[in-house]
């Protein structure tokens, strides 16, 4: 397994609509092998496998991260800025982070009153992002935009970072760790045959709608649709199990039944994982997942869709935190399930 790459994906920046150095990265390991690869107007990266086959399979997993964007800069060289996808306002005070300009990364910090000077009112108000700035040292305006820009993109400055029993933590494994899937899967469909069509694509803007999964699945017109993504692991404190289910990190990947999961496909995926001994998580999904699975399942007349996810702590933090076995066992399902599929295969419920 390739963590070094790994690496690379979690630090390269890609907030939703600044995707571009990370997808020139999955371009680039994509090139070794695809039969073809492309990129369409929004940056969707398409890496393909056997493209005359049948049944047409797409893989997706999204490539953009949380993040924010610069809005407006004051006559005092402080920079104020906006969300962009899903942030804990909460999380924001006091983080390092890295402005993503035309001239390089600029380091920032999020500044905030000393704990010291605050009133009781103060330690009891709710944090706004509008009340927030960063701080790059500059001191004055003209110094400022002289390096950064509105509407330049900004991240956490998470570091990646090896814990024990194989777990690793970092920002964005939301959903890097599913574009790593994509990577390794296509890696091992390499010199073998099989009947399918794989449309393996790294998709863009799902933090802020499952927007690049819409247009690619419309393009691919896929017959069936699997989102590769992380879910919520309960298995720290604090996480209502009741809520949101058993789910363990190292114990293999999720994988549902629910509205958005086709029930034959999901089962296919279940007796997959069962033949060939790989260990699989199960969760309840009753409405749509929330993933790029939820548009492929809608695209034209419609998509039989599937989610496996990579259980993950602290999601939407810049310590997140997954473990290598289950992203191993996810390419090992995944890679079994597409040598597994026939072209004649019927996955109309109920027949």
């Amino acid at each position: 397994m390739d963590i070094d790459f790994l690496k690379k994906l979690v630090t390269t920046p890609s907030p939703s609509g600044f995707e571009q150095p990370l997808q020139e990265l999955v371009r680039g390991k994509f090139e070794g092998f695809a039969d073809e690869l492309k990129t369409d107007v929004h940056g969707n990266v398409f890496g393909v496998r056997n493209p005359g086959g049948k049944p047409r399979i797409m893989l997706a997993a999204h490539s953009d991260e949380i993040g924010f964007m610069v809005k407006h800069i004051t006559n005092e060289g402080y920079i104020y800025f906006a969300l962009v996808g899903g942030v804990d306002v909460n999380l924001v005070p006091g983080q390092s982070v890295e402005i993503h300009t035309k001239k390089g990364v600029v380091p920032g910090v999020v500044g905030k009153k000393p704990i010291h000077l605050m009133e009781e009112e103060d330690k009891k108000k709710k944090q706004e992002i509008y009340n927030l700035w960063i701080d790059i040292g500059a001191g004055k305006k003209e110094k400022v935009e002289k390096i950064v820009s509105i509407g330049d993109p900004v991240t956490f400055s998470g570091k990646f970072n090896i814990l024990q029993n194989k777990r690793l933590a970092a920002r964005s494994f939301d959903d890097k760790a599913g574009v790593f899937v994509l990577t390794e899967v296509m890696k091992g469909l390499r010199g073998k045959k099989f009947s399918a069509a794989v449309f393996s694509v790294a998709t863009v803007q799902e933090e802020i709608g499952l927007r690049g999964a819409r247009t690619s699945a419309y393009a691919i017109e896929p017959d069936i649709g699997i989102a590769i993504d992380v879910e919520f692991s309960s298995d720290y404190p604090e996480i209502d199990k009741k809520r949101v289910g058993e789910i363990s990190l190292g114990k293999g990947p999720v994988l549902y039944r629910g509205a958005n999961i086709n029930p034959v496909l999901g089962e296919f995926l279940i007796q997959t994982a069962e033949r060939r001994k790989i260990p699989y998580q199960l969760s309840g999904s009753p409405k749509a997942t929330g993933t790029d699975a939820n548009v492929m399942q809608l695209t034209r007349s419609g998509v039989a869709t599937a989610v496996i996810g990579i259980p993950n702590r602290y999601m939407h933090t810049p310590v997140e935190v997954i473990s290598t076995i289950d992203l191993e066992n996810a390419v090992k399902l995944l890679t079994s399930f597409i040598l597994k599929v026939k072209k004649d295969m019927d996955f109309i419920p109920g027949r």
